[in-house]
């Protein structure tokens, strides 16, 4: 098997604060691995640590066959990086900034506007290729950071919360993207504070808390291990609510919840709780509009195995 990222035993301290206590990373070629945690957990410390921003106290970490600390010349060769906020500069083009990036990579004069005009074409910023980047939108500018990391065609990129601040169409853009990074055969490490993109994305899940790994699987995987199923039932018509709520509190291991004003859901042993319960409403002529088992969300394997709610990391080591 081989891996485009390996680390063991990273450790990193900060003054009094320990920010990593012996992380193990691995990535297969190709994939993409999610990384979640709270607030200050250690993802951003490890991401600067694996793209040589910053040196490890302790353990060691390859990129691309190459070490982070003897070898960072080449690793930084080997990445791209895009931060949680767009860093290209707002007073030239498109254009301009993909190929000044281009030829900081040491590409000719040639070739870093052919691929600037690859790019442009690629992330659909034909168009506005000509024009200042302080015209953009939030959508364009996150399109054109994107295409900046991949002037130098990196063997692994870094997202870090790459699709802060957008709203969902243009969140999907950049999953699109993505896809077709890891089709290409780049290999994606993924930082974000959203759960269920994590789950679109990721192959494998990394959970970092107070700078340790304490999950990792895939998304599939990590909902097995939390355990358990949800039954859910949306009647038809809301009188039919409380017979459905006795209905399922016979059935279910718990009191059920109403999620919705419309819907009722209770956690089920296994999946014959389902004819059951299909049984149960036909014979008192119940009709539902939606009736179903589900996994639980990444969110809640999140909040069981973290005691938070959402891997908001926004402010994460500012400070570093």
């Amino acid at each position: 098997m081989t891996y485009a990222i390996e680390a063991q035993g990273l450790t990193k301290r900060f003054g009094k604060t320990q920010a990593l206590s012996g992380v193990d990373l691995t990535v297969e070629e190709g994939r993409v691995l999610g990384v979640l945690g709270p607030n200050g957990a250690g993802k951003t410390t490890t991401v600067r640590i694996l793209a040589t921003l910053l040196a490890p106290d302790e353990g060691t970490a390859r990129v691309a066959g190459h070490d982070v600390v003897h070898e960072a010349k080449q690793v930084r060769r080997s990445i791209g990086l895009t931060g949680q906020y767009a860093s290209v500069d707002e007073d030239l083009t498109g254009v301009q900034n993909l190929v000044m990036i281009g030829r900081l990579l040491d590409l000719s004069s040639r070739d870093a506007k052919a691929r600037a005009t690859e790019l442009l074409a690629e992330f659909d910023l034909t168009d506005a290729g000509t024009r200042l980047v302080k015209t953009y939108s939030g959508g364009m500018r996150r399109r054109l950071d994107l295409a900046a990391s991949l002037i130098g065609r990196p063997a692994v990129v870094y997202l870090d919360e790459p699709t802060t601040g957008l709203d969902p169409a243009k969140r999907d853009d950049v999953w699109d993207m993505v896809r077709a990074l890891t089709a290409q055969g780049t290999t994606v490490l993924l930082t974000t504070q959203y759960l269920e993109e994590a789950d679109a994305l990721a192959d494998e899940i990394t959970v970092i808390d107070h700078g340790r790994v304490i999950a990792h699987d895939t998304a599939r995987g990590l909902k097995q291990q939390v355990g358990g199923q949800t039954l859910e039932v949306r009647p038809l018509d809301l009188a039919d609510l409380p017979a459905v709520r006795e209905v399922l509190a016979r059935i279910g291991s718990r009191d059920p919840e109403q999620p919705a004003t419309d819907l009722l859901s209770v956690p089920v042993a296994d999946d014959t709780a389902l004819t059951s319960v299909v049984a149960e409403l036909a014979s008192r002529g119940i009709r539902v509009s939606e009736l179903g088992l589900r996994l639980p969300s990444l969110d809640e394997v999140f909040y069981s195995l973290t005691g938070q709610k959402q891997a908001d990391d926004q402010q994460e080591e500012e400070a570093a």
